[in-house]
């Protein structure tokens, strides 16, 4: 994501000695790196740019952004859960 979205851990792992991690970005799946914030973990909030975490944000600042980034049309709508 290049849009300073905010992105959930779901999975951490080593990858040639690198710690990378798969992360939810509003329901967009990508790997990261770790290497700048290696003590984060699954269920944490980070803010990614060019493949790298940069920073970590808290969980109420990750939604609330998320959902003024749909409410403003950046993100598209949340899918209804059935």
């Amino acid at each position: 994501m290049c849009l300073g979205v905010p992105g959930r851990i779901v999975e951490v792992w080593q990858e040639g000695g690198a710690p990378m991690a798969t992360v939810d970005f509003a329901g967009e799946r990508r790997r990261i790196c770790l290497a700048y914030l290696p003590d984060l973990g699954p269920g944490d909030y980070v803010i990614a740019h060019m493949g790298f975490a940069l920073t970590r944000v808290d969980e109420q600042t990750a939604r609330s952004t998320v959902e003024l980034m749909r409410e403003y049309g950046v993100l598209p709508a949340a899918e209804a859960v059935s």
